[in-house]
């Protein structure tokens, strides 16, 4: 069998952080060195989740900084929720992924494919941090084949949607503040559709928290519905386009991952820096060492290049371009250099690095699952791959 070599469209542009895009990094960076990072350790070690911290966000705008004015949103670009996403995830990852879910998943399927009465009804609640949104997709039986997996069920009855089923791992479903949860069922024959289901709604069931090995602040459950009904109109968009609706939007959070990721890339960069001109060994700093010295070196690049790539995915998403191909680049290669820059920073420390009184081991924990969630890299290098005209099945 021959394969037609797909023919690429290079986009090629230049791309910066305004002024405006830099006063909202260090408005955040305050924000974050003051409210969040003395807390974070404390927060990781209870599994506490800070509500007062998500209300504080939304009061700095952070949920709706994206959004249209009408419903209380900034009007912001894209760009302006990856510098905050990178800056709350410098300070800590948990409430980085807590943003970044917020908005990416709870808020956006909302205001991209919501009716003018969901809209009205959510949205202004959302979009000040008062409450909290979530999306539902992951079920126990499927990861990567999200659509495949799907075995929730929606039947219509009169109406209402019947729903049966269970989710797995669903950020930001069990808050006290949680109010609504977006959900992917089966509707048909080959027939997704995505529907609206308020937190409280009779049948459905929050499991308790998992024990995750990192993000210990986050807020993450599995659900279960057992004949839990909804009113027909909290049918999302159109009826058998929810799959569709939901990838519509994973490129955005492809790149607010990836953003993340830059953030605890910093924070590595950050504290190997600070140990490696502070820490003496044999009557010298231990950044004297070239075996150090190289190691910070190298972070500094990596740290840099996810940036840069980050960032211009953010500028192609503003500037209404295709993102998928740039998307998948900045997620594969932002999280898996943060994995790795948590092993150099363990390294540089040394037996610091190797104990839960520092940072570090919270560092450590919390960026396995960047290489998981929102995509796995295996699906990134699947998705590139694609896009560069191979014949992957």
């Amino acid at each position: 069998m021959k394969w037609a070599r797909k023919q690429l469209t290079l986009v090629s542009m230049s791309f910066r952080l305004t002024e405006d895009h830099e006063a909202l990094r260090a408005a955040v960076r305050e924000f974050a060195e003051k409210e969040i990072a003395p807390h974070a350790a404390e927060w990781d070690r209870n599994r506490h989740f800070p509500v007062d911290v998500v209300h504080k966000m939304g009061d700095l705008g952070l949920m709706g900084a994206i959004f249209d004015e009408e419903h209380g949103g900034g009007g912001g670009d894209f760009t302006s929720l990856c510098v905050a996403i990178e800056e709350i995830g410098r300070a800590d990852q948990s409430m980085g992924i807590t943003l970044e879910a917020a908005v990416g998943l709870g808020i956006n399927p909302i205001a991209e494919f919501g009716s003018p009465e969901q809209k009205a009804n959510w949205l202004p609640e959302l979009l000040a941090g008062r409450k909290l949104a979530a999306f539902g997709l992951t079920e126990p039986g499927g990861g990567s084949d999200a659509a495949g997996a799907t075995k929730t069920t929606a039947v219509l009855d009169g109406d209402e949607w019947v729903i049966n089923g269970s989710k797995a791992f669903i950020t930001n479903s069990g808050t006290a503040i949680t109010s609504v949860i977006t959900i992917t069922a089966i509707t048909g024959d080959d027939e997704i559709s995505s529907i609206m289901v308020p937190a409280g709604t009779p049948g459905l069931t929050v499991e308790p928290a998992y024990d995750k090995l990192g993000w210990h602040a986050s807020d993450t459950h599995g659900l279960v519905f057992e004949e839990c009904r909804v009113p027909s109109e909290n049918l999302l968009g159109e009826r058998g386009r929810g799959f569709h609706q939901f990838l519509a939007t994973l490129d955005d959070g492809r790149i607010a991952i990836a953003a993340l990721a830059v953030g605890l890339l910093q924070a590595c960069l950050d504290l190997s820096i600070e140990h490696s001109i502070d820490r003496e060994a044999f009557g010298r700093p231990i950044g004297a060492n070239q075996g150090i010295a190289f190691q910070v070196a190298d972070l500094d690049v990596a740290t840099e290049s996810a940036r840069l790539l980050t960032y211009k995915a953010a500028a192609l998403k503003d500037a209404g371009q295709p993102i998928k191909m740039a998307a998948a680049r900045a997620k594969l290669f932002a999280t898996e250099a943060a994995v790795a820059a948590t092993r150099t920073l363990t390294q540089i420390l040394g037996g610091y690095g190797f104990v839960e009184e520092g940072p570090a081991a919270r560092f450590y924990r919390d960026a396995k699952i960047l290489e998981i969630g929102e995509g796995t890299s295996e699906i990134q290098r699947l998705v590139i791959s694609r896009q560069l005209g191979l014949p992957v099945l």
